[in-house]
């Protein structure tokens, strides 16, 4: 049974809205299905963070992953837009946008990102799928990225 585009696009800016109201990780994990076996995963080769490229399945591995990501970046500004719904495989797509910054080196960037989100029939999220620019996140890492106007970039041999 196909769940209605509208009742697919509220759950899905309901979980959009947890995470850019920075809700705790109990919160952004109660949006997840519990009846279904859940994942996480960030596309990305996995040397460049350590979130990136790998499934976090079942429970503890998602709230691992949030617990992670929560360790290593902070955001502001993140907003949602340019829902798609697929009420027919129960999914939503949708980009978002904000500010990052990897805490340990302090390198702040502007990204824009992409999610996809699988529900089960409570409207609950069974798979969470991210997009996102994974080599500005590891040269912010590596205390390698500067940004002007909020492009990031990489110093060229002479230093600029």
């Amino acid at each position: 049974m196909a769940l209605s585009r509208t009742d697919l696009l509220k759950a899905a800016q309901n979980f959009c809205d947890a995470f850019s109201q920075k809700k705790d990780v109990d919160t952004i994990l109660s949006y997840f299905s519990t009846g279904h076996k859940i994942s996480a995963i960030e596309y990305g080769t996995p040397t460049l963070a350590p979130f990136l490229g790998r499934s976090f399945t079942g429970i503890s591995e998602v709230k691992q992953y949030f617990e992670l990501i929560g360790s290593l970046l902070s955001y502001k500004d993140v907003e949602f837009f340019e829902y798609v719904v697929d009420s027919e495989a129960m999914k939503v797509s949708v980009k978002g946008k904000g500010t990052f910054t990897w805490q340990s080196t302090g390198k702040t960037w502007n990204e824009v990102f992409t999610y996809t989100l699988d529900f089960d029939n409570e409207l609950k999220v069974v798979r969470y799928q991210v997009w996102a620019d994974s080599g500005t996140a590891y040269l912010a890492r590596i205390g390698e990225l500067h940004c002007e106007s909020g492009v990031a970039k990489l110093r060229d041999e002479a230093g600029t």
